[in-house]
């Protein structure tokens, strides 16, 4: 194992820190990984984190501010930095690793992507004449042309300036991948961090946390990663190109971590939705066949439906009633169920109907098209004189935070393979159906709390200590003070126990839902959520589901359906 703290950048100098401080953060990765992943290296990996140390000050600083843009090609003279100096120079070491090319060839599109219309009219003979078009349809026009690939000086031969290409972004790609665990974050997040715009919760990690147990897992992210980029191309051009070949890519790779084998089955799910939308029931079924991802065995059912395969999909819904894998499942089973037995001629059976919430109605002035109405609705409901009710806009937020401030110790408990940089919101296991299991002890140790009183005291306590910092389930900006005071003192705890309950069992599915409004009654210590919904608005599955748990179990919730009154009419409050 390599120690880079020898070769680092001295890092004394408070005013060193501040100029390269976006290279001091890609050391810190650099030793990260050595100190986690010595075993996985490829010769090239570990020649890199070998000379990089080793390289001149300003020749790893430019390196690094060449890595952060989102284009490995660059001019020359746009690399301009203070710290740095000149870029050719600063380059040329890079150069002599092969890890910069000074003297790329570049395409048409590539020159086109390093300078701007008016530049490309002195570059390109003959485009000045081109008035009136835009830079995208110059180049469309260009490239029925078929100009082959040249140097910087061949397409610019009067310019003092060079291209340079970065020839190691793959490689530092694979790095930053190894070091987040996701391609979504970037060395951007070092900056945020440092500004204090994100604060991550400290968990302590053992030089053994790492994403990542082999080369093949991070081949197989990759490769997942690249038939998504493929197929998120092919939604958004709107082609129908056949995507069989990627359904037998994707179910060749096997992973033997759950995060990552859930990945490539969402990826299989995605591929299925592709296909419903293209008529292609075929291969949408072949998607689905071994698609273990969260709703993959409805669509199944679905498909063979529209394929009018009536009697395969209902012997499907039927496995899938007694056994269900979610309540979505079960919720859509008992709409599909009915509607195969009718098409089939067979007898229906006796559903049992969720129980239905309290209906209100509201007849309101017409809001300005910048209210939203769940807005007017609590406008209408409670008024900034009036001290005896208070009327607040939360959606999913409040019991979710309340959720997360409650549990916060079990949420960033030091779990094996939850946590591996300190960048990270929640733990990677959230969505794993082991994720609570993986805690027991301490969600019970957590959740007993609500039994003898001392809820009250805890979530006060974490909302104080942790204030600000990223959770997967605290809103920091709408938990204000006030509707936490009100929360608290309003809200059993028996209610926060059967909620929290219904949310560990499935918390990907269970965390949204929720009713629009709660509403306060202080000197009462009662409250009431409130479902806001717009003149042709209805209730979302999730929503339905709620409501249903919410009214079952003696919870106030009620639906309260708006419509806009006309001029002369008066508007009707709910008592």
């Amino acid at each position: 194992m390599y120690s880079f703290m020898e070769t680092r950048t001295p890092t004394s100098p408070p005013n060193l820190k501040r100029r390269f401080y976006y290279l001091l953060n890609f050391e810190m990765v650099l030793e990260w990984l050595a100190a986690r992943y010595d075993d996985l290296w490829s010769d090239d990996e570990r020649a890199f984190l070998f000379a990089f140390p080793r390289l001149p000050l300003a020749s790893r600083a430019l390196l690094v501010r060449m890595l952060m843009r989102t284009s490995p090609l660059f001019r020359a003279s746009k690399l301009a930095y203070d710290e740095i100096g000149c870029a050719l120079e600063a380059a040329a070491p890079l150069a002599a690793l092969g890890w910069v090319d000074t003297n790329p060839l570049l395409s048409l599109d590539e020159i086109f992507n390093l300078h701007t219309k008016a530049e490309l009219a002195v570059i390109i003979p003959g485009l000045s004449r081109a008035r009136g078009m835009r830079k995208p349809e110059l180049l469309a026009l260009l490239r029925c042309c078929d100009r082959p690939a040249r140097s910087y000086a061949h397409w610019h031969p009067e310019a003092q300036d060079k291209a340079l290409r970065v020839t190691v972004t793959t490689l530092c790609e694979r790095l930053r991948l190894m070091f987040f665990g996701n391609l979504r974050q970037g060395w951007s997040e070092f900056v945020l961090a440092d500004l204090g715009v994100f604060r991550y919760e400290h968990v302590a990690l053992e030089p053994s946390s790492r994403a990542f147990g082999s080369r093949d897992d991070v081949d197989v992210f990759l490769a997942v990663h690249a038939c998504r980029e493929r197929l998120d191309a092919l939604a958004s051009t709107g082609e129908t190109t056949p995507l069989e070949p990627m359904i037998r890519e994707i179910e060749e790779l096997t992973c033997a971590r759950h995060w990552l084998d859930q990945r490539r089955h969402k990826l299989l799910y995605r591929i299925g939705l592709q296909c419903e939308r293209q008529c292609d029931w075929t291969v949408a079924l072949a998607s689905y066949a071994n698609c273990t991802y969260p709703g993959a065995r409805h669509r199944r059912m679905r498909v063979l439906e529209q394929c009018g395969r009536d009697s395969d999909a209902l012997n499907l819904a039927l496995g899938a009633h007694h056994t269900p894998e979610s309540e979505e499942e079960a919720q859509r089973l008992r709409r599909m169920l009915p509607r195969l037995r009718r098409k089939l001629g067979l007898a229906n059976e006796t559903v049992c109907k969720p129980a239905a919430p309290e209906r209100g109605d509201l007849v309101l002035p017409r809001p300005s098209e910048h209210v939203p109405i769940e807005i007017a609705v609590r406008d209408a409901l409670g008024h900034p004189d009036d001290h005896a009710v208070s009327v607040y806009y939360v959606e999913n937020a409040l019991l979710n935070s309340l959720f997360g401030l409650l549990c916060w110790d079990a949420i960033f408990a030091g779990v094996p393979g939850a946590f591996f940089h300190p960048f990270q919101r929640g733990p990677a296991d959230l969505y794993s159906p082991n994720f609570f299991a993986a805690r027991c002890e301490v969600f019970q140790r957590c959740l007993a709390r609500l039994d003898d009183d001392s809820y009250q005291h805890a979530i006060h306590k974490t909302f104080v200590e942790k204030a600000g910092l990223q959770s997967p389930f605290v809103h920091w900006r709408l938990l204000t003070e006030p509707l936490l005071e009100d929360a608290l003192l309003c809200i059993p705890a028996a209610h926060l126990k059967l909620w929290f309950a219904r949310l560990t069992r499935d918390i990907r599915a269970n965390r949204t839902g929720f009713p629009d409004l709660i509403r306060f009654w202080p000197a009462q210590r009662r409250y009431e959520m409130v479902e806001v919904k717009g003149p042709g608005d209805r209730l979302q599955d999730n929503q339905i589901r709620w409501l249903a748990y919410c009214t079952e179990h003696g919870m106030p919730v009620r639906v309260v359906h708006v419509r806009w009154a006309h001029e002369a009419d008066e508007a009707a409050v709910i008592a």
